[in-house]
């Protein structure tokens, strides 16, 4: 049931926008929960991945006097990731493309972190 009502709110999420293009619910330790992802991409290799950015974001956060982390932008010449706290035992991970609009992806995630949050 609670993998359903996640993977729902992932399939919202890519539709939302054709500028996402796949995201995921990972645990904090790097286990993939629900996933919307491509057939080629390695869902536990994103998980451990995620976890690993997630887990140094929060600390270079917290080291660097800036609060609670709340997402991790990272920008490569093909398009970003976007990765978005969701509750304290959670991220969502986005993909998102080149030419994204940034700020609506950032609220339109941001309201899908919310929901998985309280989903799990």
């Amino acid at each position: 049931m609670r993998t359903d009502v996640l993977n729902s709110i992932l399939s919202d999420l890519n539709g939302s926008s054709t500028d996402v293009e796949a995201s995921a619910v990972i645990s904090t330790d790097g286990l993939m929960i629900a996933a919307a992802l491509p057939a080629g991409l390695d869902q536990d290799r994103v998980g451990a991945m995620s976890a690993a950015v997630l887990s140094l974001g929060d600390r270079i956060a917290s080291e660097l006097a800036r609060g609670t982390l709340e997402q991790v932008l990272i920008r490569g010449d093909k398009g970003y990731v976007l990765l978005v706290q969701a509750g304290e035992d959670a991220v969502c991970t986005v993909l998102a493309r080149p030419d994204a609009k940034l700020g609506l992806i950032f609220l339109d995630v941001k309201r899908a972190a919310d929901a998985i949050a309280n989903a799990l």
